[in-house]
């Protein structure tokens, strides 16, 4: 640890020693976490400190988290259509896990929607058997979803996946909304629904082997939840906050660590004072 002049972040008011030690605690607990996202739980926490102060404590506490992610960003003709849309667009995507039953490895396939908007997701339990009935109930399913989200689609983005029948699309138009399919091999166009599908695997199902239908779904529950509540997101239209519109970070009382999916699921509140 370094002495000497008091820590303090460059054109910012000093850090206090309260705030070091949180931030040293985090990221020693969290080594996976970046920066930017040790930041987003400390806004969380009613605490505010910079990506580079967070990273400058840690820094000197001899704490070096797994450096963040850096997505492309997406060279699409049709950005700016999406931008202008997004509050009444919904993306789909299927993604898959290996499933070791007492018959063998099966592949149990999930069905996600995102609201663009809001980022908030809908996660289908999964099924061995994605035929055309099931994949019509979950669309059925996901628009009961969206009215409770109070969202209003007009626009539905897939890709070309020969799950997708006529009779999903019907449910869709059915409600008044579009329904456009992406070109082949062009997943950068679907770039929210991969988004999120690429952060499930590597925040969570990567570190399961799951023996069950059940206990995926279990998983997946547990985590969507906390996705949709209790996680920082960084996208630069929601500024490193939890999607839950009506939060108020909480400023007082003892900082308590959260722990579900045996630690996979990292989130901290303050208990009442």
């Amino acid at each position: 640890m370094r002495v000497g002049r008091p820590f303090k972040a460059a054109g910012r008011p000093r850090l206090t020693q309260e705030l070091r030690d949180i931030v040293i605690r985090i990221g020693s607990e969290n080594r996976l976490w970046g920066y930017k996202r040790i930041a987003g739980e400390l806004k969380k926490l009613g605490l505010y400190a910079g990506a580079n102060s967070v990273k400058c404590i840690l820094n000197d506490a001899g704490i070096h988290p797994s450096p963040e992610k850096r997505k492309k960003k997406p060279a699409l003709p049709w950005t700016t259509f999406i931008r202008a849309h997004m509050e009444t667009m919904v993306a789909c995507d299927f993604f898959s896990k290996t499933v070791f039953t007492l018959r063998g490895p099966r592949t149990a396939y999930v069905l996600m929607f995102i609201h663009l908007g809001s980022r908030r997701v809908f996660c289908s339990a999964p099924t061995y058997n994605p035929d055309m009935a099931w994949v019509t109930q979950q669309a059925r399913n996901a628009l009961m979803w969206r009215e409770k989200q109070d969202i209003t689609p007009e626009f539905l983005i897939r890709d070309a996946d020969t799950k997708f029948s006529a009779r999903f699309d019907t449910v869709w138009t059915s409600e008044a909304a579009r329904v456009i399919q992406i070109p082949h091999r062009a997943p950068d166009a679907n770039a929210f629904a991969e988004s999120f599908i690429g952060t499930i695997k590597r925040e969570c199902l990567n570190f399961f082997i799951c023996f069950s239908r059940s206990q995926l779904d279990y998983i997946l529950r547990t985590w969507v939840s906390y996705y949709n509540a209790e996680r920082p997101h960084r996208g630069r239209d929601i500024g490193n906050n939890v999607l839950q519109v009506d939060f108020r970070p909480a400023r007082d009382g003892p900082i308590r660590r959260n722990r579900q999916l045996g630690g996979i699921v990292t989130s901290y509140t303050r208990d009442a004072a």
